[in-house]
């Protein structure tokens, strides 16, 4: 969860209210008074440390007129004329009601300490505001919202905002700032409602003290390097609504007290190193509707006091270290819609009473020890729209009946025992994600497959099948990733690529066919023109029995990143339009019969990482290059010489 200070505009009906009252209090009129010197210049000196302004936001502020009725983002008090309201955010939305997304170079200046009676500071994601931010706007004691969130400020957060005792709303985050938060600032922020430091380098520990902020309801420390312990003040944070420590270094249990936090909605500490158990306290969330435990080192059982949170939409235990039974309490989070436990030590049946969780909508169970028959009562699931049981010692053989009353569009059963043939019931479903990798599967790629005219993904690798593509295939146009590898498909690889596409999908991302018996020119499989390979990022043939020349048409490939040809039997040079492939990260061509010199413009890709052209025939001068292949990738070309082989002997 993501914590910005549109949190506030959340409930309309406040915001009205907020907007009704700044008319009437803070709308200069044409008696206002003049804007107070002291208040202009330091705007002006603001404006002054401003090097790039491509918007004009600033345009409206110069020294002739008046700040309190002419300039851009400013609002005054009515009777006073000091400034009130500095707001020029980098997203806004222009007379016409269009949004506009801008940014602002500069440092933010000190001068704006001056604005005494200032209640809101609003520099948001203006992108490029730069330099510390200054500790002299620590004396507007009257402030009651700081918003510099999304710039590239750094340092650390000023000692003396510890003074700013009336702030309401702070959000610093999507900076560079780093160090330690200042103990003091938890101190003092007592009347703090909305704090989001998120996505900065702050480190450190998190303090006891954070309990004085008894106000606070939404907490968003998410993105940093804090360490350490939740501190078991955290449940004394009653009013606490929104709490994300996600992607930090914090480690140690979670403390029972969590359980104290009655108004929590969203609870985040997915990416850090929390060991022990699920607090049996978590039953005394009864607001909670996220729960994201992700990422960690949690051990222990889930408890079956999981199943008294009545508001429950979310949760999220996928990463750990879980162990025992899925408690049967589970079946009465009838709000339930995501459920995502893979990747953990979770071990016997699925409980049954899952066909109470009307509302689901993701069922991923996949990475664990889950024994048993699969209850049939999950075709109860009328919502179910992704269901993972993928690496479970299931031992299906077969795959339900039952399973073709599922209105599923992902179905991912990698792993399971699956043996014979695809169930043709398939063929009239409407799933676009298909994967029934890593199993016993045999038999012909049933021409019905084309079909499926939904798919969008299909994984059938780690089978058995043994037969060509059915002409059938080229019916699949919303289809962009395709895994095949290890099995015994033979024939042509025309039907694949000669496939059509819908305008915007159906153009193939990922194709991985590598491992079979794949025959015939490969040049004449491709095609002459990119066709449904046009964005393709990664392509793999290796270890297929093709032959003919690198079809120069892949360097028309402008998104590729990976290409492997290893084991092919291809023949003639490797073609210098490669080198026009700009994003290839991965070129993979040993294992064939290829001969000549290696085009200077292949070696000198910008992005390349990887690079094989060993056991060919290749011949002359390896061309400069500043990559650091290994002397591996050229080793069995007798003819290849320079760097990083032995230099060629000259003539």
């Amino acid at each position: 969860m993501a914590l910005s200070h549109n949190n506030i505009q959340e409930n309309p009906k406040i915001l009205m209210i907020i907007i009704f009252l700044f008319t009437i209090l803070f709308t200069p009129n044409s008696n206002a008074l003049s804007c107070h010197p002291i208040d202009k210049q330091a705007l002006l000196h603001f404006k002054k440390m401003i090097t790039y302004d491509p918007s004009n936001l600033l345009l409206t502020w110069n020294s002739s007129t008046n700040c309190c009725t002419h300039w851009r983002g400013i609002s005054c008090h009515p009777l006073s004329s000091r400034v009130l309201v500095v707001s020029i955010p980098g997203v806004f939305t222009d007379p016409s009601d269009s949004p506009v997304d801008t940014l602002m170079s500069g440092k933010i200046s000190p001068f704006l300490a001056n604005l005494t009676a200032l209640r809101v500071l609003d520099l948001n994601n203006l992108k490029r505001l730069h330099g510390r931010i200054p500790p002299e706007l620590g004396h507007l004691s009257n402030l009651h919202s700081l918003f510099l969130d999304s710039n590239n400020l750094a340092g650390p957060i000023p000692d003396t905002f510890r003074k700013l005792t009336r702030l309401r709303d702070m959000y610093l985050g999507n900076n560079r700032l780093s160090g330690p938060v200042p103990p003091s600032l938890f101190d003092n922020f007592t009347s703090l409602l909305h704090l989001g430091l998120s996505d900065n380098r702050l480190s450190g520990i998190l303090p006891s003290l954070m309990s004085k902020m008894v106000s606070l309801t939404d907490l968003d420390l998410h993105g940093n390097n804090f360490s350490g312990s939740i501190p078991e003040s955290i449940g004394e944070l009653g009013n606490l609504v929104r709490l994300d420590l996600s992607e930090n270094q914090l480690s140690g249990a979670m403390p029972e007290s969590i359980g104290r936090l009655s108004r929590l909605e969203e609870f985040d500490v997915n990416s850090n190193f929390i060991s022990g158990r699920i607090p049996r306290s978590v039953d005394g969330l009864s607001s909670l509707q996220f729960l994201r435990l992700s990422n960690n080192r949690m051990t222990g059982d889930i408890p079956g006091s999981i199943g008294s949170l009545p508001k429950i939409r979310s949760l999220v235990f996928e990463n750990n270290r879980l162990a025992g039974n899925i408690p049967p309490a589970i079946g009465n989070l009838t709000a339930l819609t995501d459920m995502y436990f893979s990747n953990n030590q979770l071990t016997g049946r699925i409980p049954p009473e899952i066909e109470n969780l009307e509302n689901l909508q993701t069922l991923d169970l996949s990475k664990n020890k889950l024994t048993g028959a699969i209850p049939s009562g999950i075709t109860k699931l009328q919502n179910l729209q992704s269901l993972d049981l993928s690496f479970n010692p299931l031992r299906l053989k077969t795959v339900p009946d039952w399973f073709e009353k599922l209105r599923v569009f992902r179905l991912l059963l990698t792993g399971t025992g699956l043996e014979g043939s695809i169930p043709a019931w398939l063929a009239s479903s409407s799933i676009s994600t298909l994967d029934l990798s890593s199993n016993h599967l045999t038999g012909k790629l049933p021409a019905w497959i084309g079909n499926m005219t939904s798919l969008s993904s299909l994984n059938l690798s780690g089978n058995g099948f043994h037969s060509s593509i059915p002409d059938e295939f080229k019916n699949l146009t919303v289809l962009s990733d395709i895994d095949l590898h290890s099995n015994n498909l033979s024939g042509s690889l025309k039907p694949i690529f000669s496939k059509t596409s819908e305008f915007a999908r159906g153009h193939y991302d990922s194709v991985d066919l590598s491992g079979n018996m794949f025959s015939g020119d490969i040049d004449a499989g491709i095609g002459e023109e990119p066709g449904a390979l046009d964005f393709v990022e990664s392509l793999i043939l290796s270890g297929n029995p093709l032959e003919g020349r690198i079809p120069k048409v892949l360097g028309k490939l402008s998104y590729l990143r990976v290409l492997e040809l290893v084991g092919n039997g291809l023949s003639g040079g490797i073609p210098a339009e490669i080198g026009s492939a700009g994003n290839l990260e991965t070129l993979l061509l040993s294992r064939n019969d290829l001969r000549g010199e290696i085009p200077e413009e292949v070696m000198n890709l910008e992005y390349l990482q990887k690079f094989d052209v060993s056991e060919n025939k290749l011949s002359g001068r390896i061309p400069p290059h500043k990559k650091p292949i290994p002397a591996s990738a050229f080793a069995g070309n007798p003819q290849l010489c320079g760097a990083p082989l032995p230099p060629c002997k000259r003539l």
